[in-house]
């Protein structure tokens, strides 16, 4: 009897990613006019699929799936489309998929490299911090990359305010307001997951070294990340950099953390020794 693998299940997600990316294109041409829920079903569908992988893979190698490159982006596009369709229930949030899915099909599509998909050896002793400690801060970067996305959603509002004033009135998107509070919520959620994370990371490393904190090139980046984390936060608490340039930063930082994760994992003695 034929049986799909994880990475066949996480393929057929990514080709539905790959639809609702399609789809979008015509959301964004017909500015938004529509309350159309096809979208929500091609990434319901996509998420569903992208989660029996992630079970399959957890129970193949009897473990949390998170150990490599590959199962990393897993966790992360899993965790902003799980997000997503939480928010979705709301009508008015549903279209954020339609600035959800592009991201969702491109890191699907990264994940998909062969090279990315490899075991080392598995060191004697793990302690139950490490594998949460990857989960967690695995969540926090799901939400940084959804508070992303929301950010995303208010420029392209804030845009048509500015130069389309008719089609932003027809929109059936979320005033810039909610946007706002929205992607500050899930910053917020996100930097007090990722603190959870690096305190379990730092537990864990007392037990593989004995230290706290070591001088490794991806403890150093993930120390660099919460601070540009929380200087994006406190901006916005103290100093009300809110609006347009929260959503920056919110893209920004985000795009960051995608854009240099990968290489600084590599060059990590700690995570690869």
């Amino acid at each position: 009897m034929f049986s799909l693998t994880d990475r066949n299940l996480f393929l057929l997600a990514v080709v539905l990613y790959g639809v609702a990316t399609v789809y979008a294109v015509f959301l964004w041409r017909r500015g938004f006019r529509q309350d159309n829920r096809v979208i929500y079903i091609l990434l319901l569908a996509g998420a569903g699929l992208h989660t029996l992988a992630m079970i399959k893979r957890g129970f193949s190698f009897q473990r949390c799936p998170v150990t490599n490159l590959f199962e990393a982006t897993l966790f992360v596009g899993w965790t902003i489309a799980t997000s997503y369709l939480v928010i979705g229930l709301v009508r008015r949030f549903r279209f954020l998929g339609a600035f959800a899915s592009p991201l969702l099909f491109c890191l699907g599509v990264f994940a998909l490299m062969p090279e990315l998909d490899k075991h080392g050896p598995e060191p004697a002793f793990r302690p139950p911090a490490s594998s949460l400690h990857a989960s967690v801060v695995l969540l926090a970067y799901g939400a940084f990359g959804l508070a992303g996305v929301a950010g995303l959603m208010f420029l392209t509002q804030e845009r048509d305010l500015k130069f389309h004033k008719l089609r932003a009135a027809l929109a059936l998107l979320p005033s810039l307001q909610r946007l706002e509070v929205v992607t500050w919520r899930l910053l917020l959620a996100g930097f007090a997951l990722l603190t959870l994370g690096l305190l379990l990371g730092a537990t864990g490393l007392k037990y593989a070294h004995g230290v706290f904190f070591k001088s490794d090139a991806k403890i150093l980046w993930s120390a660099f990340v919460w601070l540009m984390y929380l200087v994006l936060l406190i901006g916005r608490a103290w100093f009300r950099q809110g609006g347009h340039r929260l959503a920056w930063g919110a893209i920004g930082s985000f795009a960051f953390v995608m854009l240099t994760f990968w290489g600084f994992n590599l060059l990590s003695g700690v995570h690869h020794p």
